[in-house]
Parts: structure tokens; C-alpha cells; sequence
């Protein structure tokens, strides 16, 4: 997906990929700087990154990590999970959201998805509760924030750590509050295909300074200090390890990248809201095409433009739509195939596709629509006119 670029398809037809990352001269100029610095791995490019998301969300403290995987697998061990443990996940995420729970010997409880955000079912997170659960990872599905609200409650009254995968979140606003404030810890990602990019890497805000010294320490092999000071004028050789770590550090040169691009990150946060007005005003005439709600007390960062088909009105499965338009020059995605389909899942949890209904449903309905700054108005109307003339061609 990182690798994407503008090609064609049999035909000769011009191919619109999903993603494409917006860079451009500064972050170039930024990582040569990086390059000609010598600093190439962690180093004071990272800690100025730190400072600026820190700064940006009104976080007190960020750590800069190799990915979002990363991130919340360090929360993870911040907040104490353990084996035997039980975290509240959605079902409707991607397979990382679990994996790091299953890190620990802990099991993730798969949790059902509300119909029209596809975030995490609130009501659903309550009956899941038992003595073994420690924890919840809400994910803020495209961007969407979750009920935080009542996510929090829930975990307050019962003495449970809310860690938000907020791969998809940045920026996003949840009734005025910075999503990144609002959970115990939250986790990004820099992903190549997400709303910043650095190829690879993530982020980890939290207000607890003791969490947020845990996951320093332990993202650069449990080093007591700071291990890339050891190489400059001010650092010491001698370093202790205190706890068997991880090599989860950014390096400089992502940093450079995420500097630049965090700079942006309004900007193109407006480029994509941009583009889903106009495909929520093409589509609203579609009986066909659910569009996806943003409620009003949020402020969505749109990184996904999800539709959901209505299948019973069209003459085709949601497999062929994608396959149609593919061939029309439009490429799209699926987010996300929900865990408990997924071999694993359904074999270790022993789930089966009823126990969800809702993620199930929504699973066969759903397809990801382009939707990124590099998009042109000539793209996002052709995008426009490939998905009504498909839906014309193909409707009961």
C-alpha cells in the first residue's frame, strides 16, 4: 500500500488507487537534513516529533515508536496486562487491535459494533465485563470517535484502563475534547496509508507520566536512559537494563518525515472533508449506498469513506461491485474483515458469525471508497460517476 502509484489496468484504462501519501519537497528536504546530519536512527529529530504531537493534541507526554502495533502493545505493558487477563476489543478492527493483547498470554472478548458508526458497541462492552477484564481498547473506526463518554464510565465504575487505538483518529474531536486526552493512553499510527505518514511508525500520548516513562524505557530493549543520548556530547557508555525490552524506537529519518507532515496535518484534514461532502451530496439520492454518519458532537478526520450496500435493491454481491469497479480504473478497500471471521479468531475464541450480527451484516455490505489529499476534482468525480453508474446499471 505504500507503494501505490498511478498505474493502468488491462484496457489501458488510467487506475485511481486507493491511497496515495501526500509528500512533498519539505519532507524530502527534512530527511536529507536528517541525512547529512548523521543522526539516522532515534535522535533529536524523534524528541522534537514528540514535542510537536505532544503539543499538537494537548497531550503532556508522547513517545515516538516504530508503528501503531507497537504503541499499543507498549500500553499495554504500561498498564499492567498480564496472563490470564481479559481485554474488551471490537470485533470490527484490524487484527492488531487483539494481537497485542494475545502478546501477554491475556485473551481479547470480542465486542459487537454499533450498525451506522461501526465503532464499538457501549451497551455491548458491559455485558462482556468479568473479574478477569483489566482493560478496553476502543477503536475509532475511519476516524470516528467512539462513545467515549460512556466507554469511560464503564471503565471507571469498573476499574478498568481505556486504551484507544486512534490508528484512524488523527485529528479528531469528541464533543471538544482532542482525541488523544480523553483515554488513559491512545495509540496512533503513521502508517503509509494513514491521515500522516512515515512509511512506518506510531505515537503514544497519555497524561501518566509513570506510563509514559515505562513505554520509553521498554520501547528501546528496557535501557534505564536515554540510550541515543549515549552517542552524543552530552551522554555517558554506561547504561542499565532494568526489564526485558523491546526494538520498537523510531528513527530520525521517519521523524523527519512526521515533523513535516504533522505540520499538514490540517490541511489535509480538510482536503479529505472536502472530498466526502461531495460524495455524500452525489450519494444522497442513491437508496442503494448507505453513506457513513458523522455525528454532531464529533469533528471526524474522514481517513476512510466507508459505504455500505444495500444489496437487497442491486443485482450484484459487494465482491463484484469492488471487482466493477476495478475495472472501470477505481481502486477501493475493505475495512475491515471483522476478527471473529478470521481463522484464528474464530478457532481460538470458538465465535462463529451470529454471535456478532451486526459486524457480520455490516462485513458483507462494506467497501472503502479513495479518499486523500493527492485526489484531484477530476478523480473524486469519477469516483462519483463509476459508483452511480454501477449502481444504476446493476439495481433490482
Amino acid at each position: 500500500m505504500g507503494g501505490c502509484s498511478m498505474a493502468s489496468i488491462p484496457g489501458d484504462v488510467p487506475f485511481l488507487p486507493f491511497h496515495l501519501p501526500d509528500i512533498g519537497d519539505e519532507e524530502i528536504l527534512s530527511v536529507n537534513e536528517t541525512l547529512r546530519s548523521g543522526w539516522l536512527t532515534t535522535g533529536p529529530k524523534v524528541k522534537q516529533f514528540e514535542k510537536d504531537f505532544a503539543r499538537y493534541t494537548g497531550s503532556r507526554n508522547a513517545v515516538a515508536v516504530n508503528s501503531g502495533t507497537a504503541a499499543l502493545h507498549l500500553a499495554m505493558d504500561a498498564i499492567g496486562i498480564k496472563e490470564g487477563d481479559q481485554v474488551i476489543v471490537p470485533t470490527m478492527t484490524f487484527t492488531a487491535t487483539a494481537e497485542v493483547v494475545l502478546y501477554f498470554k491475556a485473551r481479547p472478548v470480542l465486542v459487537d459494533c454499533e450498525p451506522d458508526t461501526l465503532n464499538i458497541d457501549p451497551d455491548q462492552i458491559e455485558r462482556k465485563i468479568t473479574s478477569k477484564t483489566r482493560a478496553i481498547i476502543p477503536v475509532h473506526f475511519a476516524g470516528h470517535p467512539c462513545e467515549m463518554d460512556r466507554i469511560m464510565e464503564i471503565a471507571r465504575r469498573n476499574n478498568l484502563k481505556v486504551v484507544e487505538d486512534a490508528a484512524h483518529a488523527l485529528p479528531a474531536r469528541y464533543r471538544n475534547m482532542m482525541v488523544g486526552t480523553i483515554g488513559d493512553i491512545t495509540c496512533f499510527s503513521f502508517y503509509a496509508t494513514k491521515t500522516i505518514a512515515t512509511g512506518e511508525g506510531g505515537m503514544a500520548t497519555t497524561d501518566n507520566p509513570d506510563w509514559s516513562k515505562r513505554m520509553r524505557v521498554m520501547s528501546l530493549h528496557g535501557i534505564s536512559s536515554d540510550a541515543w543520548k549515549r552517542y552524543s556530547a552530552e551522554g555517558s557508555w554506561y547504561y542499565e537494563v532494568i526489564s526485558p525490552g523491546y526494538k520498537y524506537n523510531l528513527t530520525d529519518v521517519a521523524a523527519a518525515i512526521g515533523i513535516e507532515q504533522l505540520k499538514k496535518c490540517d490541511r489535509f484534514w480538510d482536503a479529505r472533508r472536502r472530498i466526502a461532502e461531495s460524495y455524500d451530496k452525489a450519494f444522497s439520492d442513491l437508496p442503494e449506498i448507505r453513506t457513513p454518519v458523522s455525528r454532531c458532537y464529533i469533528e471526524h478526520p474522514r481517513h476512510l469513506y466507508v459505504i455500505q450496500l444495500e444489496l437487497e435493491r442491486l443485482t450484484i454481491t459487494r465482491s463484484q461491485f469492488i471487482e466493477l469497479l476495478k475495472e472501470q480504473g477505481i481502486g477501493t478497500s475493505v475495512h475491515f474483515i471483522p476478527l471473529h471471521i478470521h481463522p484464528y479468531y474464530r478457532d481460538a475464541l470458538g465465535h462463529k458469525p451470529a454471535d456478532f450480527p451486526m459486524a457480520s451484516a455490516a462485513y458483507e455490505r462494506i467497501v472503502s471508497l479513495p479518499i486523500y489529499p493527492k485526489m484531484t476534482e477530476t478523480d473524486v468525480s469519477q469516483v462519483i460517476e463509476t459508483v452511480k453508474n454501477t449502481v444504476s446499471k446493476y439495481r433490482r
